[in-house]
């Protein structure tokens, strides 16, 4: 008689719970509320594989049954791109489960942390109230691959379903999801990035054409289901070459350097070094920048306040922490320093504003992203009335429409239903091995 399926080894890291109150002696695909109360439901992807998740406190966490050796290399590679500040989903550790009835005797369970307030592309197509981000994963998938690109990983299976998007100031971020296939290396060579591309132009035509099959799904004019795939790649390739571009200088004129860097911090990317190279002549230098990463306003943003947002959010708040501090030296007749402007904006509209919304619409998920729509509604207001309507109106005007129209996975109560149960769990950052049953 065959030994029953049960938990043979955990490997965590610290901070996390220790996930031993599951139910291990069942398959994923058998899990439900009532032999796992920790069970929740949350937008998701397609996935090739069995995936649950389980809500800690506030805390949401995806299990995805995989073969031992992919388990492994996954969160392997996960660490990797974590490492390397690339976005994608957090890895949390892996276990290993005695399966009798599996090849070898065993899978591998992959911890990753859920990933607050974001959406899979099909929620997007079949939410009502989504239209407007719908255009934008065009640049949000042609920039994920971009960063992913230059950090030296190759994806090998980039799709829709391998992606989530959050919300950022009327834009779109994206994230990798799936790493099975992938690979990180110190660089890519050319024929890499086209074979990734090639794989991405693939896949995202067949994801669009699964979704346009649906009943009650109408894809957008702007999403072609066999165009959207190369406009994708051709935004890629655009970017892709403004960052990696060289340029020629003389050796006065040392201001197109600040001016490089500048054009590259107002598409979000931090310069990690620029190499200046003589000509074959001595009278020309070429110029080419190294960036680091697309977090250059994040950077900014948190430095000065503490806030951590994403990349677009973050630049609309410092443009608003810069109208506050001329606001503030027009008003003192004295130059105010930027972190005192940022101290009285932290203080006397973010929090402020949230603390009010929030009373009125419950705790939000992403903070940053609730005021940036203020912000954004406060504008339309104003365009509407030909004036200026104040923060004031526009809050009580944001909160009117939210109860109307509710934004999914914007607010913690709709984002994630979270499920708990008695107990505390404890945090662990070792490898346990669980004897068996």
């Amino acid at each position: 008689m065959n030994a029953p399926r049960a938990l043979h080894a955990i490997h965590l890291r610290q901070g996390h719970p220790d996930f031993l109150d599951l139910p291990w002696h069942l398959p994923l695909e058998h899990w439900n509320r009532e032999n796992c109360p920790r069970l929740v439901e949350v937008p998701r992807g397609l996935s090739r594989h069995t995936v649950v998740f389980v809500s800690y406190g506030a805390e949401i966490y995806a299990l995805k049954d995989l073969p031992v050796p992919i388990g492994q290399r996954e969160y392997d590679v996960l660490r990797g791109l974590e490492d390397r500040r690339l976005p994608s989903v957090t890895p949390v550790g892996h276990a290993k489960v005695r399966a009798p009835d599996q090849p070898g005797g065993e899978v591998s369970i992959l911890f990753t942390q859920y990933l607050a307030s974001s959406l899979p592309y099909r929620v997007l197509f079949m939410n009502k109230g989504m239209e407007r981000y719908r255009e934008r994963l065009l640049d949000a998938m042609a920039s994920l691959l971009v960063r992913l690109h230059l950090g030296g990983f190759y994806w090998g299976d980039c799709s829709l379903s391998n992606v989530l998007f959050r919300r950022d100031a009327g834009e779109l971020q994206a994230y990798a999801v799936d790493a099975e296939t992938s690979e990180l290396h110190a660089k890519l060579s050319d024929g890499q990035r086209e074979l990734d591309l090639v794989i991405m132009e693939e896949n995202v035509t067949g994801g669009l054409a699964d979704l346009a099959a649906m009943e009650g799904v109408e894809l957008p004019v702007e999403l072609d289901v066999y165009e959207t795939a190369p406009s994708i790649r051709q935004r890629y390739e655009r970017l892709w070459t403004e960052i990696n571009k060289e340029i020629s200088i003389t050796p006065r004129e040392n201001y197109r350097i600040h001016e490089r860097i500048r054009a590259l911090n107002e598409l979000g990317f931090s310069v990690g070094e620029v190499d200046l190279v003589a000509s074959g002549d001595g009278s020309q230098l070429r110029m080419r920048t190294i960036v680091t990463d697309r977090e250059y306003h994040r950077h900014q943003l948190h430095n000065l306040t503490g806030v951590v947002a994403e990349e677009r959010q973050a630049a609309m708040l410092l443009n608003e922490v810069r109208e506050l501090k001329a606001t503030l030296t027009r008003e003192l007749n004295r130059s105010v320093p930027l972190s005192v402007a940022a101290f009285r904006w932290l203080d006397e509209r973010f929090r402020a504003t949230l603390g009010r919304i929030q009373k009125d619409l419950g705790v939000a998920a992403d903070e940053a992203e609730l005021y940036c729509q203020v912000l954004e509604h406060k504008w339309f207001l104003s365009e509407r009335a030909k004036k200026d309507v104040g923060l004031e109106a526009a809050m009580k005007a944001y909160v009117k429409l939210r109860r109307e129209q509710p934004m999914p996975a914007l607010l913690r109560s709709e984002n994630a239903p979270l499920a708990t149960v008695d107990g505390s769990s404890r945090p662990s950052g070792t490898t346990k091995t669980v004897p068996s049953a």
